[in-house]
């Protein structure tokens, strides 16, 4: 019994969040109210708020579900038997295969060039990044024969935070066919940010990252 009301709480949640979805696609704005959102969408009003507390919350599920969605798709991939650099690299290449199979709303939830007001909606998907990069250092330092050669979790979660930022303003800009450019800038910035972390200090990722963040912000 607790496995079908789980199934139906999932449910519930998935199709709130594509009637959203779809409502931001078709107005391009969110909703006046919670009340008229579940009233114009046939949603118990008292099922939206089991869920969420209100749109912000609403909204930052979205992006944690894109994220999920991501992992989820890596574990089906043997992410186990991934070193954490190609588990990174894995991420990023699921992650924004699936943001470019929902740019269109992300276009208009962010804005094109993105309003830095509206990445509050990143709060909760920072977490989630942070804490899955956390996971790939913890694993990393496990494979170093010295504790001398192991580096902050948290630092290292930082600057992979960081380093998604600057790959999301990329790709929002980024026209070049299929996201061609996006996936170079992936790559690159990838063995660019483990080359550093085998060789230097950790705390220059962090700066690394805070230039790209500053030098590409559109």
């Amino acid at each position: 019994m607790a496995v079908a009301k789980t199934k139906k709480k999932e449910k519930k949640q998935v199709d709130i969040i594509s009637v959203f979805m779809e409502h931001i696609l078709q107005h391009g704005k969110k909703p006046a109210s919670v009340y008229k959102f579940c009233k114009e969408s046939n949603i118990e009003e008292k099922d939206f708020y089991q869920q969420y507390g209100g749109f912000e919350a609403l909204e930052n599920k979205i992006w944690v579900a894109f994220h999920e969605h991501a992992v989820a798709l890596m574990e089906k991939q043997g992410r186990d038997e991934m070193t954490p650099k190609d588990q990174l690299l894995t991420y990023y290449f699921t992650l924004f295969e699936i943001l470019t199979a929902n740019r269109s709303y992300i276009l208009t939830a962010v804005g094109e060039p993105v309003q830095p007001q509206k990445l509050s909606q990143l709060k909760m998907l920072r977490k989630e990044i942070k804490k899955f990069s956390m996971e790939l250092v913890a694993l990393g330092n496990e494979q170093k024969s010295s504790k001398a050669f192991q580096h902050p979790e948290s630092i290292f979660s930082e600057a992979v935070w960081l380093q998604f930022l600057f790959l999301f303003r990329f790709w929002i800009k980024d026209q070049s066919p299929a996201f061609e450019k996006t996936d170079a800038a992936i790559e690159k910035s990838v063995h660019t940010a483990f080359d550093v972390f085998e060789t230097k200090p950790l705390e220059s990722l962090v700066d690394f990252g805070k230039f790209l963040w500053k030098e590409y912000s559109l």
